[in-house]
This record gives C-alpha cells, sequence and structure tokens, in this order.
C-alpha cells in the first residue's frame, strides 16, 4: 500500500508526517496540493468523505484574512472556496487503504501502520 500525502511543500506538519511514514519504513508519496494535485477531483471527495468542518482550515492565515462575506462564500460552498484557495485546506490530507485523513498526530500515524500491516 502507498500512502498518498497532500499538502504544501513549506508545511511544518506536512514535511512531519513524511518523515515520520519514511522513518516507519511505510511508502509514500507526496502532492503538493497548489501545483500537482487536481483539486477539481480530489476536494468533492474529501468534502464527501471527512466533511467541510474537518477539511477548511479555519485557523489558517488564508481564512483570517477573508472578509465575513468570502468566509460566508465559504461556509455555503465550501468545494468551490478550496478549490479556489488550496491554502484553506487543512493539512496533510492523507489517502491510505481507500480511506481519507486530515491532520497528523501519533495516531494516525499508528493508523496508518495498522492499515498497511492488512
Amino acid at each position: 500500500m502507498t500512502v498518498t500525502i497532500y499538502g504544501l511543500k513549506n508545511c511544518d506538519t506536512c514535511r512531519k508526517a513524511v518523515k515520520e511514514l519514511e522513518t516507519a519504513g511505510l511508502k509514500h508519496r507526496f502532492v503538493d496540493i497548489r501545483e500537482e494535485a487536481d483539486n477539481v477531483v480530489q476536494v468533492p471527495k474529501w468534502l464527501d468523505a471527512v466533511g467541510a468542518k474537518a477539511l477548511v482550515n479555519t485557523r489558517s492565515t488564508t481564512w483570517r484574512n477573508l472578509t465575513a462575506e468570502e468566509r460566508a462564500m465559504a461556509e455555503e460552498d465550501p468545494a468551490g472556496a478550496l478549490i479556489s484557495s488550496p491554502t484553506l485546506i487543512k493539512r496533510p490530507v492523507i489517502e491510505a487503504g481507500g480511506d481519507v485523513r486530515v491532520g497528523w498526530n501519533a495516531a494516525t500515524l499508528e493508523d496508518l501502520k495498522s492499515v498497511a500491516a492488512e
């Protein structure tokens, strides 16, 4: 099984995830959400899998810089907002074993190890 990590090259959490996957010996592929990902295809799949609350990064600088009107539009149409502003996507988005996970922590790594062992 190959783990696909969608994120940003300069994102500390994404770099940490890649490093920990390498240390754990898990095969992975990194896809930059600004340069390489087909967000028109991916974002609706991710929203269906985890929902807007998990996928929209309301703690990001990008979110804080939105006007109240832009935030309201993002809440009405999260797919449109995330496709037009990929930095609003909470990172990393991880696809593995048919599942989608958002964010990174020790539990995510353990979960991926157990999926890889199956």
